[in-house]
């Protein structure tokens, strides 16, 4: 059988050439000849498109729209970062640090399946004794589970042909080649092409397929970003590798919700999931301390009540600090402008430092008015109570904007037992839920008179 064409193509303007060189003989830029396969070069499987398909013409109307059956993973965390459970034939990417958990949730998942479907367990990195000794150390069920111990993916492919396993990971995808390229595994082409055989088997053969990806030292994940558009769901673990908690964030899912979040609680058997987080989020002191304040933010398709701490002291420095950790580094600048415009409270002179409790990313602008509100109550030392809840928007001009889901946000701290809630006028509920007393704002004066009055 013909071996493809291989060719080398400037990741900077896309020219090809036949053989690699230092610079590119169109763009001039240096080292950015990658080795590459010729578009419709004869592969051993033959070329049907990512989702393993030869090209057909249809109307709409022909096409079922029947939901695709999902089966469960046992894991109710991760079914909900899933969209609802695995879907067969589906290809799921999964990132984060080294040591954060990407492999022990895959085996522990895995380990659970294998009791009701046949499932492979392939790992590029460890061996099959590595893999027993985890499993055993998390109490695992390990008589129906298959591991198999390969890197070279026609090698895992024809496997997968013969076991026919309903579940798959390939730990990890950076490890992984192909003997139509000759590049070391890790390249650009070698993932690239041996994920776009891994996505053209799982649509053929129906199996749902885990692919582990290293990421770089910014944090995302390592090889080309068409790795990230070939899969059907891209999941990132968040959190620190040392803490105890590990949120499991859905940033791209074509079969559910995107940013849904899972957290899970880091063990010595393994993870274990954490049903109400907002619970563990709002550990707080016995005391009422200036700073803190709890807002109620949207992950996926649930609110979620998270604590927000600031620390404003006097900067002796020409540039005042402004540092953040789970929030918008830029967005705290623009705020504590309008702070100082709208609200006659100026920051020019002070250090300020926020920090989101328990390791969570707030992505979302409803945490601006909570975020001022720990600052202002940190720059004047008065605490708030324990029993308030802040959202909403801030615009430029000092107005407070609705956000969406506020009825869910406000029943979620109703059922945690908080007694106020400052929040934009357009989230006002009609009735507000029982022993919640709802205070809407429209500008950013009113809503610091509501704080500390």
């Amino acid at each position: 059988m013909a071996k493809a064409k291989r060719m080398y193509g400037c990741t900077e303007c896309g020219a090809t050439f036949p053989k690699w060189a230092g610079q590119c003989g169109e763009c001039g830029a240096w080292n950015t000849l990658m080795e590459t396969l010729l578009e419709g070069a004869a592969t051993p499987n033959g070329r049907g498109g990512w989702a393993g398909q030869q090209a057909n013409v249809r109307t709409l109307a022909e096409v079922s729209v029947e939901e695709l059956p999902r089966f469960s993973t046992a894991s109710k965390e991760l079914d909900r970062v899933l969209g609802g459970g695995l879907v067969d034939g589906s290809v799921v990417l999964i990132g984060g640090d080294p040591g954060i958990g990407k492999s022990t949730i895959l085996l522990q998942t895995l380990c659970n399946v294998a009791e009701r479907f046949p499932a492979l367990y392939v790992t590029g990195e460890e061996s099959q004794q590595q893999v027993a000794m985890r499993a055993r150390r998390l109490d695992l069920p390990q008589d129906k589970l298959k591991v198999m111990t390969e890197t070279c993916i026609e090698a895992i492919i024809a496997t997968a042909r013969l076991e026919k396993p309903k579940v798959m990971v390939i730990d990890s995808i950076q490890t992984i080649f192909t003997e139509q390229l000759q590049s070391a595994p890790g390249g650009v082409a070698q993932v690239r092409e041996s994920a776009a055989l891994l996505v053209r088997f799982a649509k053929q053969s129906g199996t749902a397929v885990f692919l582990v990806g290293h990421v770089t030292k910014e944090g995302a994940l390592a090889g080309p970003r068409v790795l990230e558009h070939m899969v059907d769901t891209v999941l990132y673990f968040e959190g620190e590798s040392d803490g105890r908690l590990r949120l499991l964030r859905a940033v791209k899912n074509r079969f559910g919700a995107i940013n849904e979040l899972g957290v899970f609680g880091m063990t010595d058997k393994g993870l274990k999931e954490v049903s109400n987080p907002s619970a563990i989020f709002l550990t707080r002191a016995q005391e009422e301390v200036p700073g803190s304040v709890v807002m109620a933010t949207w992950e996926g398709t649930r609110p979620m009540l998270v604590e927000v701490q600031a620390l404003v002291d006097t900067s002796h420095m020409g540039n005042p600090r402004r540092v953040t950790l789970g929030l918008d580094q830029n967005r705290l600048a623009m705020l504590l402008a309008v702070l100082h415009r709208h609200g006659g409270i100026p920051t020019y002179d002070q250090d300020v430092f926020l920090n989101v409790v328990g390791g969570v990313k707030v992505l979302e602008t409803a945490s601006d008015l909570a975020l001022l509100a720990a600052v202002i109550s940190s720059l004047r030392n008065r605490p708030l109570p324990h029993d308030l809840l802040v959202f909403g928007e801030i615009g430029l001009s000092g107005e407070i904007r609705p956000v969406p889901s506020g009825q869910e946000r406000l029943k979620e701290a109703a059922k945690h037992g908080f007694k106020r809630a400052i929040v934009p006028r357009g989230n006002a509920p009609k009735e507000a839920p029982e022993g919640l007393s709802v205070i809407p704002v429209t500008r950013l004066e009113q809503a610091l008179d509501a704080l500390f009055e």
